[in-house]
């Protein structure tokens, strides 16, 4: 069932997904909308897909010799669904994707239709706030699995189908409950993820009324909740992460969650510093946490991951063509064809 249609929609293992919608975007990129039967969240998961013109075939096409898509995971914030970022930013982002020829994956932000699925009638708790994380209390633990969806179910449908993000070709960012979810996703895992990035995220949840909130109900206990708390995370460390060269922060000056302590960037930037770890906090005048804050600055964030991406890119390349030498020659006689000189006996 899709919640926004009234459509029912049937997945079998023959077809493990379905395309609800594509549209021709700016820049000639297509922006697809994806439907499939979820077994992290044991219901329908729908999410958004920009592909790059050079690499529409990779959807269109049925190949195994498709062309390895570097992928930015995009998570979204309180109350949005996989549509909020294309609808409000995606005319930047994804002029912006075609550009460095990278693809963007926008998934939902909780479970959603199905009547099973648990819901209360608050905008930060249940359906729109699944906080990325695996819920461990009832009623939430049947369903709200977004950290395994994110990290595992959906870079697999992706790789498998798409070919895009194999080899771990992937960053991630993302706003506010978007941006926890993508900076303690990547400092949790940071083998998997090329680079992190991320606008007003909520940078210590376990000492904020959201994550507070989020994570009593999802976990029963805020303790537990320090596992998915970047600056918890980081406070850990006693060095820089080396897969991240940096970490960049957009944060506007008159966000009113910023005022209310929900977002605590400071504390982030001192436990970063505690470590080595290198963090860019840009306070942006005058921004709230809106997207039209995100719209203004979300071309920095798609090149800070494309060129890092494009990089990444580069050595995995080289390595494979390493390798493809290596093996060509294993096993076999070395012949040497140098000329030298005998000198008198």
């Amino acid at each position: 069932f899709h919640y926004r249609t009234n459509r029912v929609y049937v997945i079998t293992m023959s077809a493990p997904y379905a395309i609800l919608s594509q549209n021709r975007v700016g820049g000639g990129g297509t922006y697809y909308r994806i439907s499939h039967a979820s077994v992290s969240t044991k219901t329908p998961m729908t999410f958004g897909l920009f592909v790059p013109s050079r690499y529409v075939t990779n959807i269109t096409e049925k190949s195994d010799n498709k062309t390895n898509v570097p992928v930015i995971f995009w998570l979204s914030g309180l109350t949005c669904d996989d549509t909020n970022f294309a609808q409000k930013a995606g005319a930047r982002a994804f002029l912006a994707g075609e550009k460095e020829g990278v693809a963007i994956v926008m998934p939902d932000t909780s479970p959603r239709g199905d009547n099973s699925v648990p819901n209360v009638d608050s905008y930060d708790l249940g359906i729109g706030a699944g906080f990325y994380v695996n819920a461990t209390k009832a009623p939430y633990s049947t369903h709200y699995h977004m950290y395994n969806y994110v990290t595992i179910e959906l870079p697999n449908l992706l790789k498998e189908h798409f070919s895009i993000g194999k080899d771990n070709l992937r960053s991630i960012t993302g706003h506010s409950m978007g941006g926890h979810g993508a900076l303690t996703i990547a400092i949790k895992d940071p083998s998997n993820w090329v680079s992190v990035s991320a606008f007003s995220p909520i940078c210590n949840p376990t000492n904020c009324p959201w994550g507070k909130k989020a994570f009593e109900n999802y976990f029963g206990s805020v303790e537990i909740g320090k596992a998915h708390d970047a600056t918890a995370l980081l406070s850990e460390r006693s060095t820089p992460i080396a897969e991240f060269d940096d970490i960049l922060i957009d944060q506007g000056d008159a966000d009113n969650f910023l005022t209310e302590k929900q977002l605590l960037p400071e504390n982030l930037v001192e436990a970063a510093g505690r470590c080595g770890q290198k963090v860019t906090l840009r306070m942006q005048k005058g921004y709230d946490h809106s997207y039209f804050f995100i719209a203004s600055f979300i071309e920095d964030h798609v090149s800070f991951h494309g060129k890092r991406l494009q990089k990444r890119s580069a050595q995995i390349l080289a390595s494979k063509a390493a390798a493809n030498d290596f093996a060509s020659t294993a096993g076999k006689p070395i012949t040497c064809q140098a000329m030298f000189a005998r000198g008198p006996k």
